[in-house]
């Protein structure tokens, strides 16, 4: 088994970022993934070292679908983050500086009283949000209480893509950090309870993954326009894709290393 992708996602709820290689730090997750968020400032104010907080507290695409028509990258050597709507750039920020980050803030508070948000949105109406999270990485908002990363293998994908009639998946709706080649389709549940090298670093894998309406979500548009959640539960008789593992032994990992079963 090989790694056939990476994905950051520099902002969480905002779209992901195809890598070459990334850093795994041992009880930590990826360097720079997840490491800024957007905070509604109704909601309080986190502390610097803040190691997790509900999604209420942010404005993410499982609520507000319509982020996802916004491709978000983030330059770590320069501390900037451009945002483009319809390959246009609609804002580049260095949020090195307060400057820049109320920039995103005033941004992204706008952009929100444009949409509607899901039925279900833990934080349904609009106030300001503010960027938080440190330029150089060391912050993570991640979805768990505890410092992780998400794998998926593309035999999974195709495995769904076949049964719900699309001719290929696109993996961001599941959001995930690697998708691996060679595997056999959810053989990744198998890994549950195990360790795994990717590359250099050693991870423990912990948990399959329980999917939300965030996978009904396009990409690309932000528009809901397939029932993704509901094609798994009748196609396969429950809604888990991928497995979170954690980082016993970091390392830099890289596409195209080798991924190894250790027990």
């Amino acid at each position: 088994m090989d790694i056939r992708e990476i994905f950051v996602h520099p902002v969480k709820g905002l779209t992901p970022q195809r890598c070459d290689r990334v850093e795994l730090l041992e009880n930590f997750g990826i360097r720079g993934d997840r490491a800024f968020a957007l905070m509604f400032a109704d909601t309080g104010t986190p502390k610097p070292r803040t190691p997790w907080l509900s999604k209420k507290h942010f404005a993410v695409q499982n609520d507000w679908g319509k982020l996802a028509a916004l491709d978000c990258s983030y330059d770590g050597t320069r501390h900037t983050l451009e945002i483009k709507r319809n390959g246009e750039s609609v804002l580049v920020a260095d949020v090195g500086t307060s400057e820049g980050r109320d920039r995103v803030g005033d941004f992204f508070t706008e952009y929100l009283q444009t949409l509607t948000p899901s039925p279900s949105a833990r934080h349904p109406h609009v106030s300001p949000v503010r960027l938080v999270g440190t330029p150089t990485g060391e912050t993570r908002y991640q979805d768990r209480d505890r410092g992780q990363i998400s794998i998926i293998s593309q035999a999974t994908l195709d495995d769904i893509a076949r049964q719900v009639g699309l001719g290929a998946m696109d993996p961001r709706r599941f959001r995930p950090n690697f998708i691996v080649d060679g595997a056999d389709p959810w053989a990744e549940f198998d890994w549950v309870g195990g360790r795994l090298r990717l590359g250099p670093a050693l991870v423990q894998v912990t948990a399959r993954i329980g999917r939300c309406l965030n996978i009904d979500v396009n990409p690309d548009s932000g528009d809901r326009d397939f029932p993704l959640l509901s094609k798994l539960s009748e196609g396969f008789g429950q809604a888990q894709t991928g497995v979170i593992a954690t980082i016993i032994e970091g390392g830099t990992v890289a596409k195209g290393d080798i991924v190894k079963i250790v027990d």
